[in-house]
């Protein structure tokens, strides 16, 4: 079993890494493909943007109970060849309507595509090995996108709008690869670990079931709140604060999303080694503590009195902790909603947590955006309280959580019971 699920793996995680590869050739220039190379101007590229967010949030909330009764595969393939047509679509779309359609079929494809693998990934991993295989997976897709970003850039041209249909070719592409990558995994079922429910509850299914499981409601807070105050934040309203009240130039911030790419890339593993020792509510708490030490580099950036070359090195300080933070995050946090999902019911939760993180990445720019670009002192006290606020939440958290919740290395001593914490709270934290 262990090498067939160590096989399984290695599939899944190459095909993630491919379908990343190939959304790294559009996402950096969907924007100008809409508004200037087709001509639609920017109230179009908006609505298409909107859309591709909204096709998200309407498919989210359904998936999670198919992916629990048909099985992530079959959703997973479908969720591929779904966003492979909308990227071919948009690709060609010389019409308002055609790329809002195109880009709702891309948004609701991609958007289904990520529980659907993470359902996967539980599938084919242990609670003591899950930790690894999702930060694997966050590895190999950041550096997917990063080097699809990088070739996407070396061939588009916004003269010529058969570049750009080369770019969204390539992407369906990528997903047809992945479809073709996941029919031929033989997926073992991976039980669910103990204790994930509050006691005297049944894993019936549903959203009211989920809503009464303490711990994870209180883990889809602090998602909402990690996701809003950081990545909803990196193309917009941080780079609005960038540009207005730092002064530094759109190439700089290109710089400095780069350095956060190549924090993860770098310290991912080296971090795996730091975050398997250690309680996840612990690890979470650091999270905030990084972050909040961020808003403080971005807070000198553009409210200090340094040098112009201080301003800069202090904003992209700013966008690498905060690529520290997402390495720590990814093998913490995504393995976490699956330690707590019952058996039956691990479609449902990484779904579930799929939409939290939807909802702030959609929030998190408009709330964000203007503030950056005008309210620099309160942009930076507000996401810094934000920051702060994800240390409370984490430790609070930590209180739902069983020892081997908290600490899958626990489960290897075989000392620690797996025991849920309800109704009397356990103290780890």
């Amino acid at each position: 079993m262990t090498r067939a699920m160590g096989a399984a793996m290695r599939r899944i995680q190459a095909g993630s890494a491919l379908s990343a590869f190939g959304v790294g050739f559009t996402v950096p220039f969907l924007y100008v493909y809409v508004a200037q190379v087709r001509d639609l101007g920017s109230g179009a590229a908006g609505i298409v943007l909107a859309a591709f967010a909204m096709a998200a949030l309407i498919v989210l909330p359904v998936t999670g109970r198919v992916i629990d009764r048909r099985g992530p595969l079959p959703v997973l393939v479908g969720a591929a060849l779904i966003a492979s047509v909308g990227a071919v679509a948009l690709g060609f779309a010389s019409s308002e309507v055609t790329a809002i359609v195109s880009a709702a079929l891309l948004g609701a494809g991609t958007a289904v595509m990520q529980p659907a693998l993470a359902t996967m990934i539980v599938w084919c991993s242990t609670p003591s090995t899950r930790t690894r295989a999702f930060a694997m997976q966050f590895f190999l897709q950041n550096l997917g996108l990063g080097i699809g970003g990088l070739i996407g850039g070396q061939i588009v041209d916004e003269h010529r709008p058969s570049s750009f249909t080369l770019l969204f070719s390539i992407e369906a592409v990528m997903f047809l690869v992945l479809a073709a990558i996941a029919v031929t995994v033989r997926l073992p079922h991976s039980p669910a670990l103990q204790g994930a429910m509050p006691k005297g509850s049944a894993p019936r299914g549903g959203l009211l079931e989920l809503l009464r499981h303490k711990a994870m409601v209180q883990l889809c807070v602090l998602g909402f709140v990690l996701f809003f105050a950081c990545y909803g934040q990196f193309e917009s309203g941080l780079s609005a604060y960038g540009v207005e009240a730092a002064g530094v130039s759109p190439s700089t911030l290109g710089i400095a999303l780069a350095a956060n790419t190549a924090v993860i890339v770098i310290a991912q593993f080296a971090v795996l080694k730091f975050v398997e020792r250690r309680k996840r509510s612990r690890v979470i708490a650091a999270v905030g503590l990084i972050w909040a030490v961020a808003w403080i580099a971005a807070g000198y950036a553009g409210l200090g009195n340094g040098s112009k070359a201080m301003a800069t090195a202090a904003l992209i300080s700013t966008y690498a902790l905060f690529g520290l933070g997402e390495a720590m995050l990814s093998p913490t946090v995504a393995p976490l909603v699956a330690d707590l999902a019952p058996a039956g019911m691990v479609g449902q939760y990484n779904s579930a947590f799929a939409l939290v993180k939807q909802l702030a990445l959609a929030v998190g720019p408009a709330v964000g955006g203007p503030m950056g670009a005008s309210l620099h002192g309160p942009y930076i006290v507000t996401f810094l309280l934000f920051s702060l606020g994800i240390s409370v939440l984490a430790i609070r958290l930590g209180r739902q959580l069983t020892p081997v919740q908290n600490q899958p290395s626990l489960a290897k001593s075989r000392v620690v019971a797996q025991s849920a914490p309800e109704p009397v709270p356990a103290t780890s934290s």
